[in-house]
């Protein structure tokens, strides 16, 4: 604004300089009087100019801050609490991408972040009152084998804020925040890099126990793979627990001994053996929950993402601005809420641009991953067995 302002002025000293030469005193006075005047008004318009934009930034401001919230106490005093399922903390899956969740909520939020490993369901319940009693503002409880538990302590304290993960139906009290997941999507995304992959046609899924939200995994991945390569043939085992490894790698020394050469866990724990068993034989496994890469870099094909670390920060984070309902919160491919691992080092450039090409087909529309028995078996007939 100064430099306008002094250009103005030195104009006009030019304009008195030149009048003098050749018109006169009269002329000269009037071409400064006129300068001036310029000048006054372009200070003027500059201040408002400025005030303008000054009022415009601090409304942006206060804007983006009435969009935020006000935390409903210090951060520092405000606690969140994780009851893991049986599969643990450790589980190189579902409860530990949990739990990085709520760690990342801790340092980026200055929130106190805490967990409780279940070694049995027995555990549920204590845990759960375990925070209660601590005066925890909220409690997230990590699988749908919380949800007795859940429902339990939510009616009994009504004024506790719960939160869990893969279960809708304590969706109907007012205080618990259901966080489901549309993971046939990303199993299918990895099923069809298997169905890619496979040079024996037969591959292989190994489940931590079949109810009706597991087996959206298998929907999605048998989908996927039978899509990409309509001949390959899918074997397939329920581990019915979420954290036996043991039974996970017999499983799939029983897929190898077959053929298998591709195997998809969704197990918890349990995956970690078939990862193991994988990486004896010499086959590819494809991890789950998390980018499961590094437990096995040269072994581990793809994993299919499911965002719950996510899910746990934004949980957190709505509660301590007090904009956490009841009710369901669903994540899925459009919003990122599930997707493809991405690390792709063991995957070729082909192989990556027809994941590519079908992932924005599911996001578009115009490719529909069935999620339950019906949607599956009208297009694909019985072909999962895993939910008889």
């Amino acid at each position: 604004m100064k430099k306008s302002v002094l250009a103005v002025l030195l104009s006009a000293s030019m304009t008195v300089a030149l009048t003098a030469c050749g018109g006169g005193a009269a002329d000269a006075t009037t071409a400064a009087t006129e300068a001036e005047t310029t000048a006054a008004e372009t200070t003027a318009a500059e201040t408002e100019a400025t005030e303008a934009e000054s009022g415009e930034s601090e409304a942006e401001e206060t804007t983006a801050a009435e969009a935020e919230g006000t935390p409903v106490k210090d951060p520092s005093e405000f606690k969140v609490g994780m009851v893991t399922d049986v599969g643990g903390v450790n589980d190189g899956s579902f409860n530990q991408s949990s739990w990085e969740g709520l760690q990342r909520a801790g340092e980026e939020l200055g929130i106190q972040v805490n967990y409780l490993e279940s070694n049995t369901d027995a555990d549920y319940t204590p845990n759960i009152e375990n925070f209660v009693d601590e005066g925890y503002d909220l409690i997230i409880c990590v699988g749908y084998m919380l949800a007795d538990a859940t429902r339990t302590a939510a009616e009994t304290y009504p004024d506790q804020q719960f939160a869990i993960i893969d279960d809708a139906s304590n969706a109907d009290l007012p205080n618990v925040t259901c966080l489901m997941f549309e993971q046939a999507q990303s199993s299918y995304l990895v099923g069809y890099v298997a169905g890619l992959v496979t040079e024996s046609n037969k591959v292989g899924f190994v489940i931590g126990m079949a109810n009706e939200n597991m087996n959206q995994f298998g929907y999605g991945y048998v989908a996927g793979v039978k899509d990409a390569n309509p001949d390959a043939e899918v074997l397939q085992y329920n581990v019915n627990a979420f954290n036996d490894p043991a039974t996970g790698k017999s499983a799939t020394t029983s897929m190898v001994t077959e053929g298998a050469d591709v195997i998809f866990h969704a197990a918890g724990g349990s995956g970690l053996g078939v990862i193991e068993g994988c990486k004896e034989n010499g086959i590819w496994a494809i991890g789950v929950d998390t980018d499961q890469s590094s437990i096995a870099p040269e072994t581990i094909l793809t994993s299919a993402m499911k965002r719950v670390d996510n899910a746990s920060y934004d949980a957190a984070k709505e509660a301590l601005y007090g904009m956490l309902d009841g009710g369901v919160i669903t994540y899925d491919i459009t919003t990122g809420g599930v997707d493809i691992a991405p690390t792709t080092d063991n995957l070729t450039e082909d192989v990556i641009a027809a994941v590519e090409d079908v992932k924005a087909k599911i996001t578009s529309g115009e490719v529909v991953v069935p999620n339950n028995a019906a949607d599956f078996e009208a297009k694909y007939g019985d072909i999962y067995t895993l939910d008889d």
